[in-house]
């Protein structure tokens, strides 16, 4: 089991709720967690259990930065909209660079999550 945390830029949220009710088989072993909205969202459209962090802009990316320093989350899914700009956009650079510090798989794309969801190293 791995800890996965879910996070989707307002763009994206449709995406991700999209990607998670395809991989539900494949998500459901695993202990899921994800940023305020997101978590709600995945979690009411697809029955799985996803602990909520805090809204994005409020601190959820914060929140789970902090997770992953402190060993309790094992890959990131968060995609993430370059086009558009965020208020808390330091607070997304600070995610993903502490994910780059302690060696933590980040998708930041459909096919990035397709490759780690399915990766057999998922599963180790």
């Amino acid at each position: 089991m791995k800890r996965i945390a879910l996070i989707a830029h307002d763009h994206k949220k449709a995406e991700m709720v999209a990607w998670a009710i395809e991989n539900r088989a494949a998500l459901a072993p695993h202990e899921l967690s994800g940023t305020g909205t997101t978590a709600k969202l995945v979690a009411k459209e697809t029955g799985l259990k996803v602990y909520p962090y805090l809204s994005g802009p409020l601190g959820g990316d914060q929140q789970i930065g902090a997770a992953i320093a402190e060993g309790k989350i094992d890959v990131v899914i968060f995609f993430w909209d370059p086009l558009e700009s965020q208020p808390h956009d330091p607070d997304v650079k600070a995610l993903l660079r502490i994910a780059a510090v302690y060696d933590i798989p980040i998708a930041t794309t459909r096919t990035g999550a397709e490759w780690l969801i399915h990766s057999p190293f998922l599963n180790e």
